[in-house]
């Protein structure tokens, strides 16, 4: 039975070989799957490469930026500006500093009475609620450049810190450090004291924050990184740059209106003189024709008089020749009456 069924099988097989269709279709399939492999081999390739043309357009196109790996280093080593106590919840800033674009209330209690004179605050006077002392730490990490004591100030430490910062403590009791040490943010420098400027404020002291020299409100600047000085003494540039150009502008006006009310002026001079000048020769030409009149008046006179006089004279001459007649008449009748 095996042996009929294993030679069925080969003549099946063998008649399947003899088809005339079976060898082209062995090879249609085969083409088939040949054109289908490199089809995909091609899309795999093209991937690849269209991926390495991007990255490599990528990194073309990026510019590294020298500040992007030193970011994170810059930002964490700046220190952040702290109030010189230990415990800040139970301190309390009983003077403040003198802002003027401050309202009325806060500059008020920015001054500071001493010999019957009042003082604008150039700093900050903390102190503690119970009035004892305390503790007073390094605002900022820096070098201890000045040790000295005030005979108004009481004891002072002078610290300056990079990017030229200063702070400024008065108002020491006790100090523990001396010039030319190098403090780190939190190192204790002494304990509140008291002093003859401040004494209205008690046991405190008196702090303060300086950024090229020029004093700058230490409570606005409390948390916040020192980098925030610059900024704003940048914008106060800003502010007091546009101030004094509106300033300026302003006398520029106040001069232009002041010329302006000068020539006003001298052209009402001019004007008046001119009338003036008018009236002058308007009073001279009268006062010329008055004397005119008066001299023609003058110059009639005498003829009016010089014919008068002959009138008169003629009058003489006619009264001697009558009294002539008479007489001679009275002769001659004289005569023939003798």
């Amino acid at each position: 039975m095996k042996e009929e069924n294993n030679g069925a099988s080969k003549n099946k097989w063998s008649r399947i070989f003899r088809k005339k269709w079976f060898f082209p279709a062995v090879y249609l399939t085969i083409a088939a799957l040949l054109l289908t492999v490199v089809v995909w081999y091609q899309n795999v390739d093209n991937q690849v490469q269209d991926g390495a043309q991007d990255n490599q357009e990528q990194s073309e196109d990026y510019t590294p930026n020298p500040a992007d790996q030193d970011a994170e280093t810059v930002v964490g080593q700046q220190e952040i500006v702290e109030m010189p106590v230990e415990n800040p919840d139970k301190a309390e800033i009983v003077t403040k500093f003198y802002d003027y674009n401050a309202d009325e209330k806060d500059q008020e209690s920015a001054l500071v009475l001493y010999n019957n004179r009042y003082y604008q605050s150039t700093g900050i006077d903390i102190a503690q609620a119970d009035g004892e002392t305390f503790d007073v730490m390094a605002s900022l990490s820096g070098s201890v450049t000045n040790v000295k004591e005030d005979p108004l100030l009481g004891n002072v430490v002078e610290l300056t810190h990079e990017n030229e910062v200063t702070t400024y403590y008065a108002s020491l009791g006790e100090i523990s450090v001396k010039a030319g040490d190098e403090v780190k943010q939190g190192d204790v420098l002494g304990t509140a004291g008291k002093n003859l400027f401040g004494k209205d404020s008690g046991t405190h002291v008196h702090f303060e924050l300086r950024k090229d020299g020029k004093e700058v409100n230490p409570e606005a600047f409390f948390n916040q990184p020192v980098s925030s000085l610059d900024k704003a003494l940048s914008e106060n540039a800003e502010d007091d740059s546009k101030a004094t150009e509106e300033s300026g502008a302003t006398s520029e006006s106040d001069s232009t209106t002041d010329e302006s009310g000068v020539t006003d002026e001298s052209d009402a001079t001019d004007e008046s003189s001119d009338a003036t000048d008018d009236s002058n020769t308007t009073d001279d030409s009268e006062a010329t024709d008055e004397s005119d009149a008066t001299s023609d008046e003058n110059a009639e006179e005498p003829s009016g008089s010089e014919e008068d006089s002959g009138q008169t004279q003629d009058e003489e001459t006619d009264a001697s020749n009558e009294n002539s007649v008479n007489e001679s008449s009275e002769s001659s009748a004289s005569s023939a009456s003798a």
